[in-house]
């Protein structure tokens, strides 16, 4: 909590008024902000300062394992996120790859399991990985990403945080996430919980310690429309101490993760937090 409002702060402080081409709104924004979580020792970065709706970003994440490409195989899991940009984006209502309702075209997961190769074939950035690992063999590219600009074009939105890179020190698992644009008052917290998840999970199905994760933004920004809540009400609340996440330990492989997982395999424990905000959403 204490590194997650101090970003607030230094936004509202520093940030510089940046208009956003995509939404038509202003952003308060300042540039690299680096985060750090610590899973070894399970302080669950949930945001105690107003209520936050773990199981949904958690969910979000399992779809990206999986690979889905439709919002409602998303809400089948729990997560309503990817709703609005499947079927509300303008653009993509009118994109010629977009195949009807849902469809959320060649992005994030889609990415991480199927990058297509010019050959015709895809490659699975995920599976190498997990096999990788399982054996003990950090090649310096143990690296799943989502960015993938020959398919932009494809998809419903490019990918915020679009790049993961595990490493592997004796049997300690890291985790170094990547993001390019992140909504603080709304997707940060987000985020958290999928970086702190991700490195919690791939430690389990590799049979590794979790050690840290790395949580580097570039551009973190408050949409104007927010500002007034977060400065206002959010900055003004006492955090409580960090809760703790429990994940089924009978989850032991990717192919788990990729079957029967729910969200009924993870719980948090100690939640303590202030009542939600309703946060504005830019599609």
């Amino acid at each position: 909590m204490k590194q997650y409002l101090e970003l607030c702060q230094r936004i509202v402080d520093e940030g510089v008024w940046v208009t956003n081409e995509r939404t038509g709104k202003r952003c308060l924004t300042v540039i690299n902000a680096d985060l750090e979580y610590d899973v070894a020792g399970n302080q669950f970065p949930l945001i105690t300062t107003r209520k936050s709706f773990w199981k949904a970003a958690i969910a979000e994440f399992l779809g990206y394992i999986r690979g889905y490409d439709n919002a409602a195989d998303f809400r089948k899991l729990g997560a309503k996120t990817w709703d609005a940009n499947a079927n509300l984006n303008q653009a993509w209502l009118a994109n010629p790859h977009r195949r009807g309702a849902d469809d959320m075209g060649r992005v994030y997961g889609v990415q991480g399991r199927r990058w297509a190769k010019p050959d015709g074939g895809f490659v699975d950035q995920l599976r190498k990985i997990v096999d990788n690992l399982s054996r003990g063999i950090d090649d310096r590219g143990e690296i799943m990403s989502f960015y993938n600009p020959g398919e932009f074009h494809m998809g419903c939105l490019r990918p915020c945080m679009h790049t993961h890179n595990f490493s592997l020190l004796g049997d300690t698992l890291y985790l170094t996430s990547y993001q390019r644009s992140c909504d603080v008052p709304l997707g940060l917290n987000f985020n958290q919980v999928q970086v702190f998840t991700f490195l919690a999970l791939m430690a389990q199905i590799t049979g590794h310690k979790p050690g840290v994760a790395y949580h580097k933004i570039v551009n973190a920004h408050i949409y104007e429309d927010q500002l007034p809540l977060m400065r206002d009400v959010q900055l003004k609340r006492k955090p409580f101490p960090a809760p703790q996440l429990e994940i089924n330990p009978d989850i032991k492989s990717l192919e788990d993760l990729e079957t029967w997982v729910t969200m009924d395999d993870f719980k948090v424990h100690n939640y303590q937090h202030h009542e939600a905000i309703q946060y504005p959403f830019s599609v």
